[in-house]
């Protein structure tokens, strides 16, 4: 990979905004703690610096202290997210007739789905069902749930390059309610984070999706030489991790840095740390 490859960070969409009478159900899920992350902003620099580290054959990045990678430990303090369970897999089908049938038993509409994919739901019209729901029955709670998670995975866990629309074949496994805080969640989005760097490192990819808000916070936790703002001026760290990053300010300075600035930091981290 070239040093001064412009990889570009795939559009971080704002936080998911959820009412507060639903708080209890979303406990219940394994889906409240990821709901509290707010905005963290990315930055192409730092993302191509890392993904020039990255191996895929051994799906870790190559440091000066050796390899390292982000684990499902990271996932589970970072997101909040449940890391035990059963697999999140099934099968992926999709016709027409799969996508509207799943959507009227998850949204109790027919969806708004892609001009290019019939198979990707539009989000933007997800939300507004969500929030439409009036939340006086258990139904409707349980709707409004199941429409915030699916906007969730679109946004932040397991993303695409359009930022605006999610496959249907996660819609299954959302339909039993009381089954989704058994899936491994996390353990799939450190899958699919694996995945978008293994794809990101290619010499020919020009954007990078995934789980990014991830992959920035676990490089700024682990690696605090690349960090805009040092660790002792966030608030405690407290699960999810990744809320303390969010609105966090930013320096000139450290706005100003460039891949080959950061890839000096990450070669002479050690030798700063025995200083």
């Amino acid at each position: 990979m070239q040093p001064n490859r412009n990889l570009m960070v795939r559009k971080l969409d704002p936080p998911q905004t959820w009412n507060p009478m639903v708080e209890n159900y979303l406990r219940a899920t394994g889906f409240y703690h990821v709901s509290k992350i707010g905005v963290i902003r990315g930055f192409h620099p730092l993302l191509a610096t890392l993904v020039e580290r990255w191996r895929p054959e051994t799906h870790t990045f190559v440091l000066p202290v050796g390899e390292v990678t982000v684990t499902l430990e990271d996932v589970a303090y970072i997101f909040g997210l449940p890391i035990d369970g059963e697999a999140v897999s099934g099968w992926t089908d999709s016709s027409g007739d799969f996508v509207q049938s799943q959507s009227h038993a998850i949204f109790g509409r027919e969806p708004e789905v892609s001009s290019s994919s019939k198979s990707y739901i539009k989000l933007g019209w997800v939300r507004r069902v969500r929030d439409a729901e009036p939340l006086d029955t258990e139904d409707s709670v349980r709707r409004y749930v199941r429409c915030h998670i699916f906007c969730l995975f679109g946004s932040t866990l397991f993303t695409d390059k359009s930022t605006a629309y999610a496959h249907a074949k996660y819609l299954p496994l959302l339909r039993d309610f009381d089954r989704i805080h058994t899936y491994s969640w996390g353990s799939a989005c450190l899958a699919h984070l694996y995945r978008a760097l293994c794809r990101a490192s290619r010499f020919d990819t020009k954007e990078m999706d995934g789980p990014l808000n991830l992959l920035f916070v676990w490089a700024w936790e682990r690696m605090p030489c690349i960090a805009p703002v040092p660790r002792n001026t966030l608030p405690p760290a407290e699960i999810p991790v990744a809320k303390r990053w969010s609105h966090s300010a930013r320096t000139t300075a450290w706005s100003s840095n460039i891949v080959v600035t950061f890839m000096h930091h990450i070669d002479y981290m050690q030798e700063a740390s025995d200083k």
